[in-house]
């Protein structure tokens, strides 16, 4: 009897996945440079051989976590543009200005992932290649921002301030802040979302009015 191929497809692809779930949270707390090879195949409970049968080195590694944490993000705000395509009840007030912070809610930046994605970016401003793949998958997220904004205003009568390309830089660059400061401050996710709710809420106010 020969072995089912789809068994190991989906084997493997565990296996990589709980190993790129284990390299997450180690680059999160201790940074690429700390970040060992021995240290993450200990978190995801696997050996060397595991490691290295799936990826070549640990920066290939932390490429393919970029791509995969990027990927997420646009993966989740695209799902939201769809249900918002779709008619689907999002209940938001027209009086309302955090209503936007709550449909971007999916993007959930708590500390990890906060730490995360700053050990990413600062990665991409050294090296071309990641750099260039980095800011490829920030300007679809932008995107997908940019459409839910729109769609926002047009379906609730809101009148933007400043283009809208310009209001989801805006939102998106003090949403990065709060997460990174609360991340400091050590306050768990639910604190987070309530400060990032009440400070891009007021950002908010400032780029839209009601119409």
């Amino acid at each position: 009897m020969t072995d089912d191929p789809r068994a190991s497809t989906r084997s493997r692809e565990n296996t990589r996945a709980r190993l790129l779930d284990a390299a997450a949270e180690v680059f999160a707390e201790v940074g690429l440079g700390e970040a060992s090879v021995e240290r993450i195949c200990e978190r995801a409970g696997f050996t060397r051989g595991a490691f290295y049968s799936n990826f070549a080195s640990k920066d290939e590694m932390f490429l393919q976590l970029a791509k995969v944490v990027a990927g997420d993000r646009v993966a989740a705000v695209r799902a939201r543009v769809a249900e918002i395509d779709a008619g689907a009840q999002l209940h938001l007030d027209l009086a309302n200005a955090a209503a936007i912070v709550r449909v971007l809610d999916v993007i959930d930046d708590d500390r990890v992932s906060t730490l995360l994605m700053h050990e990413i970016s600062i990665r991409a401003m050294r090296d071309r290649d990641l750099g260039t793949a980095y800011a490829a998958q920030e300007q679809e997220l932008l995107g997908e921002v940019v459409q839910i904004i729109d769609e926002i205003a047009d379906a609730k009568g809101l009148v933007l301030r400043v283009p809208s390309v310009d209001a989801a830089r805006i939102i998106l660059a003090v949403w990065a802040d709060v997460s990174a400061r609360a991340a400091i401050a050590g306050l768990d996710a639910e604190a987070i979302a309530e400060q990032r709710s009440v400070e891009v809420g007021r950002v908010v106010q400032l780029v839209i009015e009601k119409g």
